[in-house]
């Protein structure tokens, strides 16, 4: 199985110094005072402009990312998590409401939106068995979005997800990374 490689820059368009990483790095400015482009090698990561893997999220595979103000991110690139390749099925439950209560689905596939597939205007709650997931605001794919890999998510307000954030479409992360 082939790891993650991301290089990240202090500056914009891949200038100033850099970080080399294959892992998980819940805080870069122990190592750059900070992060406005990266460079992703190999794999799959979420980059985050929070410490701690917290604050606005953006997902990144192989490619050049120039500038983090058009990857929608308001300060630079704080931490990072690597998104291991997941062969076979991909399988989640989502409920309607916290603490997997109300109505439930279960996915195994994509979903463009969840109001047309399900009538289910609102989700609260979900469990991940298998596979790595992105979750969106907006319907097809697009607005902010969240990343959940396997377990059990009692809450997505507990997550750190505002009020205002509401899951309109999920995509599987496929090995095509």
């Amino acid at each position: 199985m082939t790891m993650g490689k991301i290089i990240f820059y202090e500056d914009r368009n891949f200038q100033g110094r850099s970080y080399e990483t294959s892992s998980d790095c819940p805080e870069l400015t122990s190592y750059l005072s900070r992060c406005n482009s990266c460079r992703v090698e190999s794999g799959c990561f979420m980059v985050y402009d929070r410490s701690n893997f917290q604050g606005n999220q953006y997902f990144v595979r192989r490619g050049e990312y120039s500038d983090q103000q058009r990857m929608g991110m308001s300060d630079c690139i704080r931490s990072c998590r690597m998104i291991p390749m997941h062969r076979g099925p991909f399988r989640m439950r989502i409920y309607d409401r916290e603490n997997f209560g109300g109505q439930m689905h279960e996915l195994n596939d994509d979903c463009e939106n969840m109001q047309d597939r399900y009538r289910m205007s609102d989700m609260h709650s979900c469990n991940v068995m298998d596979g790595h997931w992105l979750m969106y605001e907006q319907p097809h794919y697009s607005g902010k979005m969240m990343y959940l890999r396997p377990g059990e998510y009692r809450s997505f307000r507990d997550m750190g997800m505002t009020s205002q954030m509401r899951v309109n479409s999920m995509k599987r992360i496929m090995d095509s990374c």
